[in-house]
């Protein structure tokens, strides 16, 4: 079914593929994990980068309703990690704070900016707090503590 829709060239042996049926950004507040982890995955994904621990980073997510921590975490540094994958996933449990409240308040997602998501989208844009890298120096010193791919 995919081949067909999206066509050969584009598929090769380390394509993935991310289904996600019902997420989407506009028309949830911030307790929608749909938007708030997404914003808190692109800021863990853009400080793990930043601190060099990999090239290439993406950071999935899973939460179940009425849970606070996500159930599952998982890293893919696509072979351009410095330190093994297990070690920055450590360093994500131990540096970031996952659970909905602790995202808004990180984020201040109760302030009024999502009129300025709706204008050139929620990501890329210096302004959001989402895309800042100030824990980036905190994983490269917890990083060096461990070794490399460690």
């Amino acid at each position: 079914m995919i081949r067909p829709a999206v066509g050969g060239q584009w598929l090769d042996s380390t394509t993935k593929y991310l289904v996600n049926g019902t997420g989407a950004f506009s028309g949830k507040d911030a307790t929608k994990v749909d938007r708030s982890a997404a914003y808190a995955a692109r800021y863990v994904a853009k400080n793990v980068v930043a601190a060099g621990l990999a090239e290439r980073f993406e950071v999935q997510l899973a939460y179940v309703i009425g849970g606070a921590q996500p159930i599952s975490l998982n890293v893919e540094t696509f072979g351009t990690g410095t330190v093994a994958d297990e070690t920055i996933r450590k360093l994500i449990e131990e540096h970031f704070d996952f659970r909905p409240g602790a995202i808004i308040d990180r984020f201040k997602l109760r302030r009024p900016l999502y009129r300025q998501t709706a204008s050139y989208g929620h990501f890329g844009r210096p302004d959001f707090p989402w895309e800042a890298t100030d824990l980036a120096p905190t994983l490269a010193k917890a990083a060096g503590a461990r070794g490399a791919l460690a």
